[in-house]
């Protein structure tokens, strides 16, 4: 499962990638974790507000710190 933290140096975008990571870890799930901090690269997922998480290609949540039982369900998924 490849995950990329879309955002710049805000303490969400950090935060995220901690929460991602350590779910990640409780579940035993294989997971590589990267953080983008490119304004176009961000902008060509359509993400106009950070942090924005993009699982396998696919954009599951932007802006705002998402919820421990949303990241769960993402990794589960």
């Amino acid at each position: 499962m490849e995950i990329k933290v879309l955002g710049g140096c805000c303490g969400n975008c950090e935060t995220v990638m901690k929460m991602v990571a350590e779910k990640a870890a409780d579940l035993g799930k294989d997971i590589s974790l990267e953080k983008v901090t490119d304004m176009g690269a961000i902008l060509g997922y359509g993400v106009m507000s950070t942090p924005g998480v993009v699982i396998d290609g696919k954009v599951v949540h932007a802006g705002g710190i998402p919820k421990p039982s949303q990241i769960e369900a993402w990794l589960k998924g």
